[in-house]
This record gives C-alpha cells, structure tokens and sequence, in this order.
C-alpha cells in the first residue's frame, strides 16, 4: 500500500479547503500575479490574502519571490499527484463498499421476490 505523509496532506487539503485559496491557485494556474493583484481580484486586504498565500506557501502549492517592493506568487513545484493518490484510494474503498452493499440489495430483492411467490 502506498504511504503517504500525513503532514503534507494536512497542509495541502487545509490549504485547499478555503475557496479563496483554491481561486488563487486557479489564478496562477492562469499567470503570475503579485499579492496586490490577487488581493485586488479576491476584494481582500493586503494583510488577508499574504495570509493565504502563506498557508499556500506552506503547503507548497505556491511560491512567492520578492523583487523590490512587489511579492509575486506563482505555482509551486510539485503538484498535487499524492494528494489525488489518497482520494483515488478512498474512491476505490468506497467504490468497493457500495458494490457490497448493491449485491446485498439485489439478494435481498430475490429473496423477497422468492418469499413473496411462497405465500401465494
């Protein structure tokens, strides 16, 4: 089974679990932009989006790098293949949990079907 590092996905799903952080990582998807046109974008203050291009900074999805007085954000390095590793591994639990649960149905329709002619 494929181990993963609790700390990097913590990081990256705390990361992810804010719209505003997901919109700026879909904004850098797009181009660079520096704090200030993100803060823009999103209606937010200053102080408000360095906070979440911080946690983003943290958890590796962005990096940023100043040049004089501008702090320009772009994606980070590593993608999000370990964080889509662990959903495709509960998506496949799950996909397994419910298929038992169909077969269980499905007898249980047969049986009742079966009791039903029985009484007749």
């Amino acid at each position: 089974m494929v181990q993963f590092s609790t700390a990097r996905l913590d990081a990256s799903f705390a990361a992810l679990s804010d719209a505003t952080r997901r919109g700026v990582l879909e904004q850098l998807g797009r181009a660079d932009a520096s704090i200030t046109e993100l803060a823009e974008t999103f209606h937010m203050t200053l102080t408000g989006m360095k906070k979440h291009v911080s946690l983003l900074e943290q958890a590796g999805l962005v990096t940023t790098e100043k040049v004089g007085r501008v702090r320009t954000c772009r994606l980070g390095l590593r993608g999000l293949e370990e964080e889509a590793a662990w959903i495709e591994a509960r998506r496949r639990i799950w996909n397994a949990r419910f298929d038992a649960l169909d077969e269980v149905v499905e007898a249980l329709k047969r049986r009742e079907k079966i009791d039903g002619r029985q009484s007749e």
